[in-house]
């Protein structure tokens, strides 16, 4: 390595769980990385004042503040040609630029070793420790993505199948639920565009036939982008990522069946997540008003400066007033893991976010008789204090605890809002021919993501980052949620007010609306 070379700040990567070595890469093997690099001192102040000021910026005012010096990129362009590498994009509104070449040359570029692992099924490129660039251009880049590409996310949702689960209690449709949470039941989000995002998995037409044409729905337009390679490419395991991705496609349609979806298909990697939320937030085209997300991973199994990129995207959807809503997992208040401690889900820790947690929802007829926080042996809601971010000003009154894991740490707490989770009163959806009743936290980002699209067409505007509103205004107003308590998720306990388990509580849409409109 060059004498000059220095450490990016915070892109330390560890071996995956579980995976188990392979052997070196092959050298000639084609790799493609998106170089990010810092916002302008200028561009952050914009963002950090529109979102005290609540002034939605429009993507002309974002572009003339935020785009990148042509300095920088072009700085970019010189290191990419004297490493042998190709410059196949620049975006100077993103601050990016996507470099190719072989896996030598990249390895060598950025001062690092490139070996195949292997996990569960699934064989993938990583690397361990730092990467390294020029001491010149360090200052300028804020992270490098896509040299490891091992699975970053997984899918958030639960699936039974109803003839063979005696656990599936009382399944719903989306509109049931809409109007279970009191849902406007005028307008139909015409005129709004919610974005998902998909790391694997795909949707057939004959599928939205059947899911929209049982509740009396016409289909909505929905319209899949690549993003770094990714397509709508559907399996033949209606269990697998094509359940969650009808789930979050049928959730936020049928909900809001006048708005458009377009659903963002990327690898399933740092970079294929990142890439796929950029280009929803910076999508000059179909422009989102609402991003739906549902998959996540554990804070720790996140390099620094991956947390970094996607939350400098969440700010920027922030800026330009996109809603982002993301579920907070499945696997309770140590999501999933076997170290006794207490774990939260990225992105939904990002402050920059709406989290969203889960409950279990009974009713009869069109009336709500019992809601509590979701644990069951299906699954637990996601909740807790993040490990990586601390308390924002926005909660500063809602009584955040300590963690549960006696370090006297209080930093972001999540969740901040919920709705129905549990599969045992899941939601009613048709995945690759096959009736499925999927639940997870992965059904409540989209079913807000829905409410939000209807609350912006009642509105003529976006709402956009809600969580100042949520916390500051709206915790006083009554009945704008239902507040949910009893019941935990492990570590965290329900209480009245916020709490890790649920938030604020499940929705009371009507509520919403007119809270927002006053």
């Amino acid at each position: 390595m060059a004498q000059n070379y220095v450490p990016i700040a915070g892109s330390e990567r560890r071996p995956a769980r579980g995976a188990r070595y392979l052997g070196p890469v092959n050298p000639q093997e084609r790799v493609e990385v998106s170089v990010y690099l810092r916002a302008p001192d200028a561009a952050r102040e914009t963002v950090r004042e529109s979102l005290e000021n609540r002034r939605k910026l429009t993507h002309a005012e974002y572009a003339a503040a935020h785009a990148a010096h042509a300095a920088n990129l072009e700085q970019v362009r010189r290191f990419a040609k004297d490493c042998n590498l190709s410059v196949l994009e620049t975006d100077s509104v993103r601050g990016a630029a996507v470099l190719a070449g072989g896996a030598a040359e990249m390895a060598k570029a950025f001062g690092t070793e490139l070996h195949y692992w292997q996990q569960d099924e699934r064989t993938f490129r990583g690397r361990t420790g730092a990467l390294h660039i020029p001491s010149d251009l360090a200052p300028l880049v804020l992270g490098v993505f896509g040299l490891d590409d091992r699975p970053q996310a997984r899918p958030l949702k639960v699936v039974f199948n109803p003839q063979a689960a005696p656990g599936v209690a009382t399944s719903h449709t989306a509109p049931a639920i809409a109007r279970l949470y009191n849902f406007p039941a005028y307008g139909n989000g015409a005129g709004q565009t919610i974005g998902i995002i998909e790391l694997g998995g795909g949707f057939r037409d004959a599928d939205l036939q059947v899911n929209f044409s049982r509740v009396g729905l016409p289909v909505p337009p929905v319209i899949p982008v690549s993003v770094d390679g990714g397509s709508n490419s559907p399996g033949d395991d209606p269990r697998g990522d094509d359940a969650e991705v009808m789930l979050d496609i049928v959730v936020a349609g049928e909900v809001a069946s006048g708005a458009n979806i377009v659903v963002y298909f990327a690898p399933n990697s740092d970079r294929g997540f990142i890439d796929a939320v950029n280009t929803a937030v910076f999508d000059n085209v179909h422009r989102p008003s609402v991003i739906s997300i549902s998959w996540g991973l554990t804070e720790s199994e996140w390099s620094q400066q991956s947390i970094t990129a996607m939350d400098q995207a969440f700010q920027s959807a922030a800026a330009l007033g996109i809603t982002v809503f993301c579920s907070t997992g499945d696997n309770g208040s140590g999501d999933g893991r076997d170290d006794g401690r207490a774990h939260l889900e990225f992105p939904s820790s990002s402050p920059h976010v709406v989290a969203c947690g889960g409950t279990h929802l009974e009713t009869s007829g069109n009336t709500i008789t019992s809601e509590v926080v979701w644990n069951s042996d299906h699954g637990a809601t996601g909740g807790g204090i993040s490990d990586v971010f601390g308390l924002p000003d926005y909660q500063a009154s809602a009584g955040v605890p300590a963690s549960a894991n006696g370090d006297g740490r209080i930093g972001r707490g999540i969740p901040d809002i919920s709705g129905d989770a549990d599969p045992a009163t899941g939601f009613q959806v048709r995945v690759d021919g096959t009736d499925l009743v999927i639940g997870g936290t992965s059904a409540v980002a989209p079913l807000w993501a829905g409410l939000m699209a209807l609350i912006n067409e009642q509105l003529i505007d976006r709402v956009g980052f809600v969580n100042p509103i949520l916390y500051r205004d709206l915790i006083f107003e009554a009945d704008v949620t239902r507040d949910i308590t009893s019941g935990n998720n492990g570590a965290y306990g329900a209480r009245g007010g916020w709490d890790a388990c649920t938030g604020l509580g499940s929705p009371n849409g009507e509520n919403w609306l007119a809270a927002l409109i006053y």
